[in-house]
């Protein structure tokens, strides 16, 4: 009775893609589209089921994960490939395809043993030479001159000076970042030594890739010999959509079980008996710079009235519509390793006039802005407020024209200049600006020293402090866990003393699901289907 309902269901499946998307390739993956199960509502999916996943993506004809550009395809890539290391529910390193680790007592050297008899989807036994080739590999892109783009862990040059295999299952690595936060870096896929610049390797993961169309679908299939057992699902198809509108009239009309996206649109959804909205957070970390050079800026007391005067809470709701994680450091929030310091940060109107009054900005003509008068000349309190958008998208324009109100009713003037990304990145290198709206593609190394060290490359702010400096070079040699979370605190407690930025919030993402697949507490870019490989909760 299960097949044949099965049959009818995805027949008609079949049928209404053929007319949204043309008959091209229909038939060849009509035998894979006829095995998949039935989507049952607000159910959870049981051993041995199918999944029907809908995406915006898939143009590109390769899908090595070293060099994958796609951001919503790493979602499928991460089934298919895996780490030395995951980093767990809880944010902490985790044996992935490495059994243990030991670092040296100076954490210049780390040594990690693979675990044994894990073998690729072609059947070949993992070694540490892959390893080794794998992170030869990721080394080489970051230096590529011929190639713009540096690879998806160009940030690996950071952690990594070399890297050796020491015998069949064990690698050497030796690294300048002698601390507990190397471990977070080993969470890069492992490939073959042979496919390193293959366009479609082979992989360890729970999952093999069975067929592959770009702009059509993907096909991935149980890995029966996964060294971490039976996978809960034995297919998982993902058909690719040109755009949003396209890819929520896939799920609104049934021809998917659930669909994976950043858009706004996915807000419309709410958890239900028919439909579950799984948020799962972004790298992206949005930011108020503030230019610490600007004679306006220099003064800490301008910069926390400025923080005091914006309602991050009420940005998120309007132009997000809540589609954030709001954080007010540069932290992940609910993590081991951020600080919650939101008595600090809240909006205060009555603080900030206080603070704008003590520096002498008053309004002495009634025009609404405050003015005062520096070596013998009155000055507006008017800020360059730089903002770049990103294609398709409003929403950070939105934001800066809220943000402008918000300051307005202070006394401050905002002058809006939108631009492009690269005329954006331009004036934040120049320095010619006094606000910025820009958004930064956070790593997962809990590090931000990138943001707040003097001079750093994110430094836009030119931010400069001793005492900071001095937590990071400090942060940097702590092999000890706590004591590395205790620098993390302090470092975020000076962040939001000094204010030389204003964090607002990591944008979220949806899973907007008919059924619940996964039992993963903690659901974030790109590992965003983790736990799938799983199944969910029984009873959940």
């Amino acid at each position: 009775m299960r097949f044949s309902m099965n049959l009818t269901a995805n027949a008609s499946k079949l049928t209404a893609r053929a007319h949204i998307f043309g008959l091209k390739h229909v038939a060849c993956f009509a035998l894979a589209l006829m095995l998949l199960a039935a989507p049952a509502l607000a159910a959870p999916v049981g051993q041995g089921d199918a999944l029907t996943i809908g995406l915006v993506g898939g143009n590109t004809d390769f899908y090595n994960p070293l060099v994958l550009q796609e951001r919503d395809l790493a979602a499928l890539t991460h089934l298919v490939y895996e780490g030395l290391v995951v980093i767990d529910d809880d944010y902490r390193p985790a044996p992935g395809l490495a059994e243990r680790w030991e670092s040296s007592t100076s954490g210049e050297t780390w040594t990690f043993t693979l675990k044994e008899g894990i073998t690729f989807h072609d059947g070949t036994p993992l070694t540490a030479a892959d390893v080794a080739a794998t992170v030869t590999e990721i080394l080489r892109l970051t230096t590529d001159e011929a190639s713009p783009y540096r690879g998806v862990y160009s940030s690996l040059r950071y952690m990594v000076t070399s890297v050796k295999a020491t015998a069949e299952n064990t690698v050497e690595f030796h690294t300048r970042r002698n601390n507990y936060g190397f471990l977070f870096s080993m969470n890069f896929p492992v490939l073959p030594a042979g496919q390193v610049q293959a366009a479609r390797p082979v992989g360890t993961g729970p999952y093999s890739v069975a067929g592959f169309v770009p702009q059509d679908y993907m096909l991935l299939t149980a890995n029966e010999n996964w060294w971490d057992g039976e996978p809960a699902l034995k297919q998982v198809m993902t058909i690719f959509h040109q755009g949003s509108q396209e890819l929520v009239g896939s799920y609104e009309y049934n021809r998917v079980d659930a669909i994976i996206t950043r858009s706004l649109n996915a807000a419309q959804y709410r958890s239900g008996t028919n439909t579950l909205n799984i948020s799962y957070r972004t790298r992206q970390l949005e930011t108020l710079l503030l230019n610490n050079s600007s004679y306006e800026l220099e003064d800490v007391r301008m910069r926390r009235a400025i923080r005091y005067g914006i309602s991050v809470d009420a940005i998120a709701s309007t132009a997000y519509m809540s589609m954030v994680a709001r954080t007010d450091s540069v932290m992940p929030p609910g993590t081991w390793m951020y600080n919650d310091l939101t008595s600090s940060v809240r909006p205060d109107s009555r603080q900030a006039e206080a603070l704008l009054n003590e520096l002498g900005w008053t309004d002495t003509d009634n025009d609404g802005i405050r003015d005062k008068m520096i070596n013998g000349e009155k000055k507006k309190l008017s800020l360059r407020f730089v903002v770049y958008e990103e294609p398709g998208e409003s929403v950070r324009v939105n934001t800066a024209n809220q943000i402008k109100s918000m300051l307005g009713g202070l006394g401050i003037e905002c002058r809006v200049d939108s631009l492009g990304f690269s005329d954006a990145l331009a004036r934040l290198k120049a320095g010619t600006f006094d606000l910025a709206l820009a958004a930064f593609n956070v790593d997962p190394v809990p590090d931000p020293g990138f943001l707040l060290i003097s001079g750093n490359t994110g430094n836009y702010m030119r931010y400069k402090s001793d005492r900071m400096d001095k937590l990071f070079t400090d942060l940097r040699a702590t092999l000890d866990r706590d004591a590395y979370q205790l620098k993390l605190l302090e470092i975020q407690a000076l962040m939001v003393e000094d204010c030389p930025l204003i964090s607002l919030y990591y944008r979220n993402g949806a899973i907007i699901s008919r059924r619940m697949f996964s039992a993963a507490r903690d659901l974030r870019e790109p590992d965003v289907l983790r736990g799938l490989e799983k199944g969910p909760t029984p009873g959940r």
